[in-house]
């Protein structure tokens, strides 16, 4: 029994490692109105990505997209969710900073912000893909 939580305790362990995103630059100092600009380099799921000038991760800013709320990864239409976005990386992406619910920029370490690829907002790609709001935004 207690060798069986060990290895299940391992394996949270390394899949929590594995889902962690790459996504380096400080997220501090940005204000309502900035402007992130550059290449979406990875999607952490279905409503944050890191957006960067170049193929550098200690440039990639973790963005938490303002208007959009994806379903969380292990909920249903969690991984289409992330599969969409997924679709997004390598785009050039434009997002300006937003303050959340709590007034702050930021929320879990990433900036809050609402992003368009190629000039359409991320929330209407999302939902002409099909993918429904989710996770904890939605009530």
């Amino acid at each position: 029994m207690i060798r069986t939580l060990l290895f299940a305790a391992g394996l949270s362990l390394a899949a929590g490692a594995a889902l962690a995103d790459p996504c380096e630059a400080p997220v501090r100092g940005f204000k309502a109105g900035d402007r992130i600009s550059g290449v979406v380099w990875y999607a952490g799921d279905g409503d944050s990505l890191c957006v960067g000038p170049g193929p550098n991760p200690s440039t990639w800013i973790e963005v938490r997209e303002a208007d959009w709320f994806a379903p969380e990864l292990n909920e249903p239409g969690g991984r289409q969710a992330k599969a969409v976005m997924d679709r997004l990386v390598g785009r050039r992406a434009v997002c300006t900073v937003r303050r959340g619910q709590n007034g702050k920029t930021s929320s879990y370490d990433r900036v809050i912000a609402a992003c368009s690829v190629d000039g359409v907002p991320i929330g209407a790609r999302m939902r002409a893909a099909g993918i429904a709001p989710g996770g904890r935004g939605v009530r």
